[in-house]
């Protein structure tokens, strides 16, 4: 195989490789762009006209979607998948990775845009650097443009594979919710504020079509299945995801109505740490936050996400989800 094949362990090893441009047999061109960011060309006369950034290890402890990312390379470069989109592959965070932590100092995926600017250290000028692959990958014009990244969390839920739309950006249309009907996804989240992710950061700054993809273990397990995404992704590049039969249950859609604060010890025993994610919650089951009573109180069909349990003091714990429909979804 291709040494460019073998990102991963370029990354964990820290090393640079002597030849950064490789060509695959099928004509695909890999190009390494800097630590962890590998750029991929498709073979003369077999483009598209699609950008596709796809990022995973933004959280150095979340292994599958990295080892996904990989196995989709390591394909590429042996010739068994043939890319007809230009792609660029991101392992996130690869001090984090080494030390196989979620981050080395602080939350990478909050510090895009300028979101955080008293944050320093390692992180914060990964950010730097992501954001400036991302500006040049995204240069040429009159192309589609999407940014897919890549999440999984031990929690077990109730909807194992969803995605977030960040804010920022156009809201979604009837028409990308019917594309993404062929994914696998289950649910839809629409963000109404600007988080510092990723995602939100080329939405907003590139008019990319952004998703945050996240996969949990069903109910009862340990372990997310990255099964359905791994057809969907391999469709997209090779420019055939039309042929994928959609979902028969239509996509599930809310709105992130907050951010909710306080550890996750604090919350009602219903929404604790033992909790699924999409867990239903009922009236007078989530407490109000400090100083506002009026944020106790809950729409019909609430569900809790909860965003890490091992969430930081003055972090996001967890995400107040809110069911809407398709009307007040999209543009």
């Amino acid at each position: 195989m291709l040494a460019l094949g073998k990102l991963l362990e370029l990354t964990l090893t820290g090393r640079e490789p002597s030849e950064k441009i490789q060509l695959c047999a099928s004509g695909a061109r890999l190009q390494w762009r800097t630590d962890g960011v590998l750029e991929v060309d498709p073979p003369a006369g077999c483009d598209l006209g699609i950008d596709l950034l796809l990022s995973a290890g933004l959280h150095g402890d979340e292994v599958a979607p990295v080892e996904l990312l990989e196995h989709l390379l390591h394909d590429i470069a042996s010739c068994r998948l043939q890319p007809a989109v230009r792609l660029l592959l991101v392992l996130g965070n690869p001090a984090a990775l080494r030390a196989g932590v979620r981050c080395v100092g602080y939350d990478l995926n909050r510090l895009f845009g300028g979101q955080q600017p008293a944050v320093s250290g390692p992180e914060a000028l990964r950010s730097v650097e992501l954001e400036l692959q991302a500006e040049l990958f995204f240069a040429r014009p009159q192309r589609r443009r999407l940014h897919f990244d890549l999440h999984t969390t031990r929690r077990s839920s109730r909807v194992e594979r969803f995605a977030l739309w960040p804010a920022g950006g156009a809201a979604p249309t009837r028409e990308q919710i019917a594309w993404l009907q062929r994914s696998g996804l289950q649910a839809l989240l629409l963000r109404s504020l600007n988080s510092g992710t990723y995602c939100a950061f080329t939405a907003s700054r590139f008019a990319v079509e952004a998703l945050t993809l996240d996969t949990c273990p069903p109910p009862n397990s340990d372990t997310p299945d990255l099964g359905r995404l791994e057809d969907w992704l391999r469709a997209l590049i090779e420019g055939r995801e039309a042929l994928l039969e959609a979902s028969s249950e239509p996509l599930q859609l809310f709105r992130i109505e907050r951010e909710i604060g306080r550890p996750i010890a604090e919350l009602n025993p219903q929404a604790g740490s033992a909790a699924d994610n999409f867990l239903v919650l009922e009236p007078g089951s989530l407490p109000a936050e400090a100083g506002d009573p009026r944020q106790g109180q809950l729409t019909p069909g609430a569900r809790l996400l909860f965003a890490s349990s091992r969430t930081r003091s003055g972090q996001c714990a967890a995400f107040l989800l809110v069911p809407i429909g398709p009307d007040e979804a999209c543009v």
